[in-house]
């Protein structure tokens, strides 16, 4: 930006400021709805903003919680995809808030001999915003807590599971 040479210092700022006019956003004490709405249709640009919030027809299971209750329909084994060869084991979970029926991994060695059939488990994710992660395929979620009982608890012996 230059400044006309014809005018004085004391009008410079003057001078400056006609020429910035029109841009940047609204400042003043009666800005704040012009700021507040502008914010709301931005938001909207950005993509994790629109996958958290659009209705889809694919709607996540948990609703936008970071953890579920659900109940333990049934044991599954599902296979590893190529090139590994295991079972991995699974559990099949009805969510308590939507009835919706997921798979769930169960974690660590031996650890799905404390789930037990109908007992209530507690579902988080599984570190892949919404992904199956690793060999095992088309599950999101693993299995956090047995009957209101850490599994890794459980697993270390430094808990046992309530008697029900």
């Amino acid at each position: 930006l230059f400044p006309d040479p014809k005018v004085g210092p004391s009008s410079l700022y003057l001078v400056w400021r006609k020429r910035e006019m029109g841009k940047g956003k609204p400042r003043g004490i009666q800005a704040a709805r012009k700021l507040r709405t502008h914010r709301k249709d931005q938001r909207w640009a950005s993509k994790p903003f629109l996958k958290a919030h659009l209705p889809s027809k694919y709607q996540k299971p948990f609703g936008g919680a970071s953890h579920a209750k659900g109940i333990v329909l049934e044991k599954i084994g599902i296979e590893a995809k190529q090139p590994n060869s295991a079972i991995r084991k699974c559990v099949r979970v009805q969510l308590v808030k939507n009835g919706k029926k997921i798979a769930a991994f169960v974690p660590n060695d031996g650890c799905l001999n404390f789930v037990d059939e109908n007992d209530e488990v507690l579902i988080a994710g599984f570190g892949r915003k919404g992904h199956a992660v690793g060999d095992i395929p088309g599950v999101r979620f693993k299995v956090a807590k047995v009957s209101g009982v850490g599994l890794y608890a459980l697993y270390r012996e430094k808990k046992e599971k309530p008697r029900s």
